[in-house]
């Protein structure tokens, strides 16, 4: 064999691997999707600091349709929680039930997209290298660059849904009344729109304490932890968002508890960052729309789960403050062996069919 036949065999090689392993990637996407960066330059937050440059990542499913005048008109922003990223939302447990053809957020039908907010997934964080002088980003910075990302980046100039899991569910609450006009409907999931207080505070506040007070975290400026104090960090949110009923089917015994605690703590603990957790669990500190509720002109769908420990049901928190909604509905998920949880936000299956009679009642 020559050496040319030998380059054109490779090459032709090169090229059937690779058409194979493009074809198993999308074989094994629940529903095709693209991903791309926004750079937002001298992005300014609200604390005064800015950045000179900080990239947005987000995940997008179906395309954009344009109306008469040129604007996209299909548009769905949805945000993930606490920790996560856009990519939560492309399991078959979501997308696989709410964007597939005939179903409610049928990706034929709309532009769906899924953002990795400041300090998560591939958006800027503190883990890209600036540590502990990363800028101390809040809710409404996120907000407000998720907003810049639609209109200046997407030419999304009013969005059909606006909606969010736990962090996302009540930055929903936030593009509610900073960005009243901009859609046609919200649906915070897993949320309560009031400051962050009581035991929901004290736990993300020893969250941040058990990173900060292991030796080996030093400022921020660690080299290979600290892994103790990540650990305790994550038992306690373990905790925060446990689900009694079903964790008790699921582990009956002591042997299985702690096989279960194991499993849990290990993929926790892939890919997480001290210094981005500390921040992601602190930026919800000046977090409280309370004060701001009737301001939000959108139809509103508040959705929690009655087994949720983040959001305990007995705060009567929403069973009030919804009533100061212009258009705003309440509904609490009752416990089944269905609900888990916090995390039963991420379950349409359980939710799926009010929020199909939300946009039925909500389509202009």
């Amino acid at each position: 064999m020559n050496l040319q036949y030998k380059k054109k065999y490779s090459r032709v090689l090169y090229l059937i691997v690779f058409s194979l392993l493009q074809q198993f990637v999308v074989a094994q996407q629940v529903v095709p999707y693209k991903d791309d960066f926004f750079e937002l330059k001298n992005f300014k937050f609200s604390d005064g600091s800015s950045l000179d440059s900080i990239k947005l990542h987000y995940y997008y499913v179906g395309k954009p349709h344009l109306d008469k005048q040129g604007n996209v008109d299909n548009a769905i922003l949805i945000m993930h929680g606490t920790g996560g990223s856009g990519e939560n939302f492309l399991t078959e447990n979501f997308a696989g039930q709410l964007f597939k053809a005939g179903q409610v957020l049928d990706a034929n039908k709309y532009f769906i997209i899924l953002t990795d907010a400041i300090g998560h997934g591939k958006s800027s964080k503190p883990s890209d290298g600036l540590k502990m002088k990363f800028p101390a980003y809040t809710y409404d910075d996120m907000v407000d660059a998720n907003y810049l990302l639609l209109t200046k980046h997407l030419n999304v100039s009013h969005a059909r849904l606006v909606m969010g899991t736990s962090m996302g569910g009540m930055q929903t609450w936030v593009w509610g009344y900073r960005y009243p006009d901009f859609m046609d409907a919200l649906m915070p999931l897993a949320s309560l729109p009031i400051e962050i207080a009581g035991r929901n505070r004290m736990i993300r506040k020893m969250m941040i304490d058990a990173i900060k007070d292991d030796p080996n975290w030093e400022n921020g400026n660690y080299k290979e932890g600290p892994v103790l104090g990540l650990k305790h960090a994550l038992n306690l949110l373990m905790m925060m968002s446990s689900v009694p009923l079903y964790w008790q089917k699921e582990a009956p015994t002591k042997e299985a508890a702690e096989l279960f605690l194991q499993n849990w703590l290990a993929k926790a603990q892939k890919g997480k960052d001290a210094n981005d957790m500390i921040y992601q669990f602190d930026a919800s500190r000046k977090y409280d729309p309370s004060p701001y509720l009737q301001k939000i002109k959108a139809p509103l769908l508040a959705i929690n789960s009655a087994d949720d420990q983040v959001n305990p049901p007995e705060l009567k928190v929403l069973d009030t403050a919804i009533n100061k909604v212009q258009k705003g509905k309440f509904i609490l998920l009752p416990v089944t062996s269905e609900t888990r949880g916090h995390g039963t936000h991420s379950l349409p299956k359980i939710w799926g069919n009010y929020l199909k009679e939300f946009l039925e009642q909500t389509n202009k």
